[in-house]
């Protein structure tokens, strides 16, 4: 019978060795030494590599989309939704930057998860936040605006520099550390766009 506890001990060794290494880089017999179990115990728990890291992805995305959803469902002005969303997205992906490119990847190469990633219950819903920007642009609270194009644009702000990381710090000669610093001043700046876009 597999024990809960192993089960969360290997995770977190996982987290820290793809967060290290990222899905392609990171070995199973590290993952192992990091959570000081065997590789067989590993391996009667995950079966392979690809498993772990869908099971690592999927813990990670239950704490996100529940604080997505609470800001599209909130009854904040649609401002503060924004920068809400910004700050939130952006702290995790700090916290999580394996999680874009391996989405991307995963959505490609595996249909059958990409099914379960959207159709998840708990999956991000921005249908009220939509509904929102329309009913503002309707009274003339914003500018006319595509309230999906805008949801685009907030994504791919967002969401952009972490998946070409690689390419970000080669153009613009980061290191880790002045990489993070420019993604916390995306959070503000992300935001000032955004709305300075929409506002009458």
């Amino acid at each position: 019978m597999k024990d809960s506890s192993t089960e969360k001990i290997i995770l977190k060794a996982a987290i820290a060795i793809f967060q290290k290494k990222g899905m392609a880089g990171a070995r199973m017999q590290e993952i192992a030494d990091e959570a000081k179990i065997n590789k067989a115990m590993l391996h009667y728990y995950f079966r392979n590599k690809q498993q772990l890291f869908e099971a690592v992805f999927m813990e990670a995305f239950q704490k996100f989309a529940p604080q997505m959803n609470g800001i599209f469902n909130s009854e904040a002005p649609v401002f503060k939704k924004i920068q809400d969303f910004a700050e939130n997205y952006i702290s995790f992906v700090l916290e999580n930057p394996y999680l874009p490119t391996f989405l991307i990847q995963e959505i490609n190469i595996n249909p059958d998860f990409a099914d379960s990633f959207f159709n998840a219950h708990s999956s991000p819903n921005p249908i009220s936040f939509e509904k929102q920007i329309a009913h503002e642009v309707e009274k003339g609270i914003l500018k006319p605006t595509d309230p999906k194009q805008l949801l685009l644009n907030l994504f791919s702000l967002c969401a952009f520099p972490f998946v070409g990381s690689g390419l970000v710090k080669g153009i613009l000669k980061l290191d880790k550390d002045s990489f993070n610093k420019m993604m916390e001043e995306r959070k503000s700046l992300i935001s000032e766009l955004i709305i300075n876009s929409i506002k009458v």
